[in-house]
């Protein structure tokens, strides 16, 4: 069965952010702070996933701080080996499929002997992350090639040269990808043939620098197919789409559900895993999911809509109806038309008048718990942004002070906050 998935951060989960340091500020103390608070991040991720039926998912390269540099000399596979442990285990019972994509600096065919150095520690690290947590061999790194150095087939035998000195442990998750300026796909399916390693299609960049415009994205798709083997999971392909306004290559804030239907009804398999590479990362995880399930059941967006509701509130108060009398026949599953409406709404330009009315609906939750001092504050910081004093930004984070104060568990899963 396919799995939808995303990268690395997660909006609008509680303790779910990763922390980070600057080699200036580096400790052994403060390292250790950083790994633990990261792996209860996540641990918090990989629980979220569970509950939103997400079975794909991107560990990010930054779970340990300088992971594969000298500065951080502590064995961290070995302090956190329980934490690892455990996490792992949760991944491996709800059959979640990770992997992990070092950055644009992990070059492995640089003409310059150090920077081919560091990108094989690299590969050694991300290997470690992935070993630590106990995941079979289809739990995958993803790389591009790196650069043509005015000598592409040059690049291209440093490349075949350099991955033969790596690491079993390190071959044997490798997955190499086209990309969106240097080498598009059948540069990469000739590399994945000739050193028998699996190939992912993106279709962004395919779309950006295709080998030729003849040939489909199915095309490509069927192609890489052949070069995965049973031992290496389901087929796995990025999936994005090109935000308008910006530079070719930059991912839309979201994923335009009937664009997707398309193409996932165009791809006529189940036997493929798709990674979403999207600015709302989970958002458009379970909105593709719950648009294309076998399981329809009305409470699916009625659960997402107790999440949107405040939000949709506060830029569209139109919409906002309209989804409501959607919501209304529970023998009906409007999941597409439901986000439409919803990724209409978010694209509306907000009112001054309407986020005031978003804002006192959030706030009748608190109205007749507060105490005098906090409900006078709250009031005066309302009138201020209906003069134009404050911005709703303002208003916004007092309501967010008291959820958590209160602890308003329905507001707490809220995007109100976060959109």
């Amino acid at each position: 069965m396919m799995s939808i998935g995303y990268a690395c951060l997660t909006i609008g989960v509680l303790d779910a952010n990763l922390k980070s340091c600057t080699a200036k500020n580096l400790s052994n103390e403060k390292l250790l702070g950083i790994i633990e608070h990261n792996l209860k991040s996540l641990k918090n991720i990989i629980d979220y996933n569970i509950k939103n039926n997400i079975h794909l998912f991107r560990i990010s390269s930054d779970l340990i701080p300088f992971g594969s540099s000298d500065l951080n000399k502590l064995p961290w596979w070995e302090i956190f080996s329980e934490e690892f442990f455990q996490i792992g285990k949760e991944i491996r019972k709800n059959n979640i499929r990770i992997s992990m994509h070092p950055g644009q600096y992990t070059v492995l065919n640089s003409p310059k002997e150090d920077v081919v150095s560091r990108a094989i520690e690299d590969l050694n690290y991300h290997a470690k992350v992935l070993d630590s947590l106990g995941v079979g061999e289809e739990s995958k790194i993803v790389l591009h090639i790196g650069g043509i150095y005015n000598d592409k087939e040059q690049a291209i035998n440093r490349f075949v040269n350099n991955y033969k000195i790596l690491k079993d442990k390190v071959k044997q998750r490798l997955v190499i990808e086209n990309d969106d300026k240097s080498y598009d796909i059948n540069d990469v399916f000739q590399i994945g043939i000739k050193l028998n390693i699996p190939v992912i299609f993106d279709n962004l960049h395919n779309e950006i620098n295709p080998y030729v415009q003849e040939k489909s994205d199915l095309y490509w798709i069927n192609e890489c197919k052949n070069t995965w083997k049973e031992k290496d999971g389901y087929q796995k392909i990025h999936y994005s789409q090109q935000d308008i306004l910006k530079k070719p290559g930059s991912h839309s804030n979201t994923i335009a559900v009937d664009r997707f239907i398309n193409f996932y009804e165009s791809l006529a398999r189940e036997d493929i895993d798709i990674m979403l590479e999207v600015k709302d990362k989970n958002l458009s995880a379970v909105k593709c999911i719950n648009c294309i399930t076998k399981d329809k059941k009305i409470s699916k967006l009625e659960e997402e809509w107790s999440k949107y509701k405040y939000t949709i509130l506060e830029n569209s108060p139109r919409i906002y109806l309209e989804i409501r009398n959607l919501l209304k026949n529970k023998n009906e599953y409007p999941a597409v038309q439901f986000y439409n409406y919803i990724d209409e709404a978010i694209n509306e330009k907000i009112t001054t008048g309407n986020a005031e009315n978003a804002a006192l609906h959030v706030w009748g939750y608190f109205k007749n718990i507060v105490d005098i001092k906090e409900k006078e504050s709250f009031l005066k910081t309302i009138d201020n942004y209906r003069q134009g004093k404050v911005s709703i930004n303002v208003v916004k984070n007092k309501l967010l002070k008291m959820t958590i104060k209160y602890n308003e568990k329905y507001l707490k899963n809220s995007y109100y906050f976060i959109l």
